[in-house]
């Protein structure tokens, strides 16, 4: 995959796609990467405001695909369940899901449904989304896809089930770090289950390596720190990437022959930071199984999701 670019993705007539988060950053390009391959985008965003005028944006430039907004607050397990009630009543299938929306390094804050934050939206919002998505895939002709996004940011993670919610201890980089290899666990072991039943779905992971995004910004907004955002400017201009350049392996991970499932892909570059998107490993922590049960298992209790496999 050397080199490889948004310009050769396939055609994506008739394809349907829903991109989390697809408003801005890495969610923005993605979609209008989508669109511009002719591709029916779901927008699930959770303004509708900011949602419409990037989608308007969008279409200044990109005539061939089809954008829809859609509200889907990953904060809140009865917009994520709307927001698939909505799909499944009007739409007959989707080939590609892209977990992409987060947030990162904020002061501890609780969903609506009284999950940490980070947790909650990272991973917790995306596995009740995809649960509730996973008839329409199914019902995709061919092959569909799950695209999770992930981060490099999941090596200082841990998983401490007496602590999940991070109630007794939180930091707000331990706390992100913990939600991006929940990421990483719940994409994987989603591809153990759909193998163990023939399903034509397929998970995949990938990581956009450090791209200049307005996720950086939150926390330090949140806090109130002009000195940090100024440090966040510095740091974004001389190590990160363009969003463009960092949706590169979504894209890879959701159209590329090569990908058959399991796989994380990010870019090839300086310690993972940019380049163009290759096959990489995660941590030993990422691929422990027995983690990855439990972690499916507190996840279907705290969402109420329990996912069907045929």
């Amino acid at each position: 995959m050397s080199g490889w670019t948004a310009d050769e993705m396939p055609p994506m007539e008739g394809k349907t796609v829903v991109v989390t988060g697809a408003n801005s950053g890495l969610g923005y390009e993605g979609t209008k990467a989508f669109a511009d391959a002719g591709a029916t985008v779901v927008m699930a965003c959770r303004s509708e405001e900011r949602g419409e005028a990037a989608a308007t944006d969008i279409r200044r430039t990109v005539r061939d695909g089809h954008l829809e907004v859609r509200v889907c607050d990953l904060a809140d397990l009865d917009s994520v369940e709307a927001f698939a009630e909505g799909l499944r009543a009007e739409t007959d299938g989707i080939d590609v899901l892209c977990n992409n929306a987060g947030v990162m390094a904020i002061p501890r804050q609780e969903t609506a449904d009284g999950f940490e934050m980070q947790l909650g939206v990272n991973h917790l919002g995306h596995f009740a989304l995809t649960g509730r998505l996973l008839p329409l895939l199914r019902a995709s002709e061919g092959e569909s896809r799950v695209v999770t996004q992930s981060s490099q940011a999941h090596t200082s993670g841990e998983m401490d089930f007496s602590d999940l919610q991070s109630e007794r201890n939180y930091g707000k980089w331990s706390a992100y770090g913990r939600s991006k290899l929940s990421n990483l666990l719940f994409a994987y072991e989603l591809q153990r289950r759909l193998d163990d039943h023939d399903e034509s779905v397929v998970s995949v992971a990938c990581h956009p390596g450090y791209a200049d995004t307005e996720l950086q910004f939150r926390g330090p907004r949140e806090m109130g720190s002009s000195v940090r955002m100024g440090l966040m400017k510095v740091a974004n201009a001389l190590l990160g990437q363009s969003a463009e350049r960092g949706a590169l392996p979504m894209l890879y991970a959701a159209t590329s022959g090569e990908v058959m499932g399991g796989e994380y892909v990010g870019p090839g570059g300086l310690m993972g930071m940019r380049g163009y998107p290759e096959f990489q490993s995660s941590n030993a922590a990422s691929r422990d199984e027995a983690d990855a049960e439990r972690l499916w298992t507190v996840s279907e209790e705290l969402t109420g999701v329990e996912y069907e496999f045929e």
